[in-house]
């Protein structure tokens, strides 16, 4: 399987899934436009507020298309399995240097929306090389298109699932059409598994057993991985989460992760989340400790105020190195200060760049619990930061959440540090 993997896909090889036309569509109206991309939604499903989450992608797919894949040489391709309007397609296209990009939706009703858009880049750019296309527009089940492109040996750089709900059952097929390296960007709406409404659900979809957290936010995100973690093991594979990212709208979870050949100690960052309700602290667990999982806080297990989670990723949430290269890359295009539906690049990376600390454990704590605990007005988040790192701990902001700290500083000394900066004011 990874010699398959690592086999080269030509654009011209590629089997259209409907004959073409001969009229070209006409060019849609510019109604909407993203970082200087113009393209038309028309009756697609669209939204604005996830410009943010095409951004990282963007700027994730370019690195890797100049410096991450195994054959620089080879054309670059990218798969967008659920493609909408197609406009990630066409910033595939038109900002990441893609050589071909695949456009797929489910919905044949959309297809002059589709069409129309990738034409308007086509047109304007430079004629493709002989006997290569650009692009292509099909309409399968996003299963059915990936299975089938994995069976022609034909794989990608670059595979999105931007899909409604979970996306669980679409995993497996991703990777298997995804080259050895390439990277994996998978999309899931499914908040009511997250916040532990839907156990059942997140079980036969991740694998995972998930109750109500203080974090949930958090846990939805580590359960996705979790859950890729998990398929890409039983393919004989391991994966490396490139960026994940929570946004309020919707509320959705994204996550960029990255294939690597051969498996891993996959127990090392795949466990189970303990949390006290008790004293406020959260820890980690793995396979081995299953029948240990308590808190110390009391001297026997009280059943009541353990909440515990998993199995999910535990390991870091970004890689650091490569978040810092897409920060520079915003910088290099001038995204990295300019606001798009009130998210900034420079803030959001910055922000995940620290959450990057391997010693920060999963999870966060909200100010209103410290200042609870303690019995005094909440700190200022910045002062309580600085006064943790000033103690030797890791401590930061979250993307996740607003008015809550990540940190490896137990509670109960979070309490008595948030004591401490009260007294002195």
């Amino acid at each position: 399987m990874a010699a398959a993997a690592a086999a080269i896909s030509l654009p011209h090889s590629l089997t259209p899934p409907l004959h073409a036309t001969r009229r070209r569509p006409a060019p849609p109206a510019c109604a909407h436009s993203e970082r200087g991309v113009s393209f038309d939604p028309g009756s697609a499903f669209y939204r604005s507020d996830s410009a943010a989450g095409r951004d990282l992608a963007v700027l994730a797919a370019t690195l890797h298309r100049r410096h991450g894949r195994l054959d620089p040489s080879a054309p670059f391709l990218c798969l967008d399995a659920m493609c909408g309007c197609g406009v990630r397609a066409l910033r595939y296209l038109a900002q990441a240097g893609a050589d071909f990009v695949w456009a797929n939706d489910a919905s044949e009703a959309l297809r002059p929306v589709i069409v129309a858009n990738l034409s308007r880049f086509e047109r304007g750019s430079l004629p493709a090389e002989a006997g290569r296309r650009r692009w292509v527009v099909s309409h399968n089940d996003a299963t059915r298109l990936l299975a089938e492109r994995y069976l022609r040996r034909e794989y990608f750089d670059v595979i999105d699932v931007d899909s409604f709900g979970g996306d669980s059952a679409y995993v497996r097929a991703a990777l298997l059409a995804l080259r050895i390296g390439g990277l994996l960007y998978l999309t899931s709406t499914d908040w009511r598994s997250a916040r532990g409404y839907g156990s059942r659900s997140s079980l036969s979809s991740y694998g995972a057993y998930i109750c109500p957290m203080p974090y949930p936010n958090e846990v939805g995100l580590r359960m996705v991985i979790g859950g890729a973690a998990r398929e890409a093991a039983l393919l004989g594979f391991h994966i490396t989460p490139v960026f994940s990212y929570f946004a309020y709208h919707g509320p959705i979870y994204r996550v960029m992760i990255q294939l690597c050949n051969g498996k891993d100690d996959v127990s090392s960052n795949y466990g189970f989340i303990c949390h006290c309700k008790s004293c406020g602290q959260s820890q980690t667990f793995g396979f081995d400790e299953l029948g240990q999982i308590s808190c110390g806080c009391t001297d026997r297990t009280d059943v009541d105020s353990i909440a515990v989670v998993g199995p999910l990723w535990t390991g870091p949430l970004h890689d650091a190195s490569f978040l810092n290269e897409m920060l520079s890359l915003a910088n290099e295009w001038g995204w990295a200060y300019t606001s798009e539906n009130g998210v900034t690049l420079e803030k959001l990376l910055s922000t995940m760049i620290e959450e990057s600390d391997p010693r920060l454990p999963p999870g966060y704590i909200r100010l209103d619990e410290i200042s609870r605990r303690a019995k005094v007005n909440s700190p200022p988040l910045g002062t309580l930061i600085n006064s943790l790192r000033k103690e030797g701990f890791s401590a930061c902001r979250s993307h996740i959440g607003t008015n809550v700290i990540k940190t490896n500083c137990p509670i109960a000394s979070c309490i008595d540090v948030a004591r401490v900066i009260r007294n002195l004011r």
